[in-house]
């Protein structure tokens, strides 16, 4: 988690400016937000605070809280949106028992190291009834750049992230009633390699896992990498990068309908 939040908060400055993907998919997401008033809403890996305005927009008379486990992205969202910024752990949530009406989430809790206690966390201080907006990542995510590497060697260079089964059994241990997960697949195009890889560094999200090789890698191993990424291009002529989308839209049930859920 160290290593997640030094590389996000390097990554502040220049998030913005290749975040795409994540913009798209947290428009989507915000679609799908059911009309309610809300007193608080909080948003879950908030990043540079770019969808503040348009989440207080939609949950008119709002209160916003953006929380976020890197420093340097709560200090960019609060020089640039209004807002309280909260630096915090998904997982250990600096906030009361039923004190948030919504919780938003894109494209955040893929980092979470347990989801059965982060959603234990979302579903303790969201309020009866409360609703839940979350959009994660899937294990076919770039797994163009996955295949690619595994044509050079054995170690883990792209992040990893957990199956729909895995986070659907989170979701039904912490008390959300009958989770239904939504897939969406975003394919990127790029024209070379070091395209992507720079993106993915701008966004502080390049590899940080466990079993990722230490150092740099050779210069024989990156030209083995980029003509096995060659191989995999469309009939455009471009590199695919596939990004697997998971939609959830859950509520908090209330005590009358966990009772005769």
């Amino acid at each position: 988690k160290t290593a997640i939040a030094r590389s996000f908060s390097r990554a502040a400055s220049t998030y913005d400016s290749v975040a795409d993907l994540q913009r798209r998919v947290g428009h989507r997401l915000l679609e799908k937000a059911a009309a309610t008033t809300a007193e608080t809403v909080l948003d879950l890996g908030c990043g540079t605070g770019f969808f503040s305005e348009a989440l207080q927009a939609t949950f008119a008379d709002s209160q916003l809280i953006g929380l976020d486990l890197a420093e340097g992205m709560t200090r960019y969202a609060a020089s640039h949106h209004k807002g309280m910024w909260l630096c915090g752990d998904a997982e250990q949530l600096p906030l009361a028992d039923n004190s948030i009406d919504v919780i938003f989430s894109s494209l955040a809790i893929q980092w979470c190291e347990n989801n059965a206690q982060l959603f234990s966390e979302l579903f303790r201080v969201l309020k009866p009834g409360g609703q839940l907006l979350v959009a994660t990542l899937g294990p076919d995510t770039l797994k163009e750049l996955r295949r690619a590497w595994q044509a050079v060697d054995d170690y883990v260079h792209v992040n990893r992230f957990v199956s729909e089964g895995d986070l659907t059994s989170s979701m039904q241990q912490a008390g959300f009633l009958s989770p239904h997960i939504a897939e969406e697949i975003f394919t990127l195009e790029y024209a070379r390699l070091t395209d992507l890889t720079r993106e993915l560094k701008h966004l502080g999200a390049h590899n940080l896992n466990r079993g990722r090789k230490q150092g740099l890698t050779g210069k024989q191993q990156l030209r083995q990498l980029v003509a096995a990424y060659d191989r995999q291009r469309n009939a455009k002529g471009l590199l695919p990068a596939t990004y697997q989308a998971w939609f959830a839209q859950l509520n908090k049930p209330t005590a009358e309908a966990r009772r005769y859920g």
